[in-house]
């Protein structure tokens, strides 16, 4: 009945990593080649989540 309520993992999911390649992009501007391979590893493990998601969703 309140399913319009219920947070959708998927658009979760995909703000933090648009956010964390974001962060990744900034670090890498600045320099920060350490900061910018941390944080792209961190997008890449929300990529490896998101992917199943979205796929599912697509489907079904």
């Amino acid at each position: 009945m309140f399913g319009f309520l219920k947070s959708d993992p998927v658009k979760k999911l995909r703000k933090q990593y648009d956010a964390k390649l974001t962060q990744a992009q900034q670090a890498q501007r600045n320099g920060d080649i350490k900061g910018f391979a941390e944080l792209s590893a961190e997008a890449d493990a929300i990529w490896q989540q998101l992917q199943p998601l979205e796929q599912a969703q697509r489907q079904g």
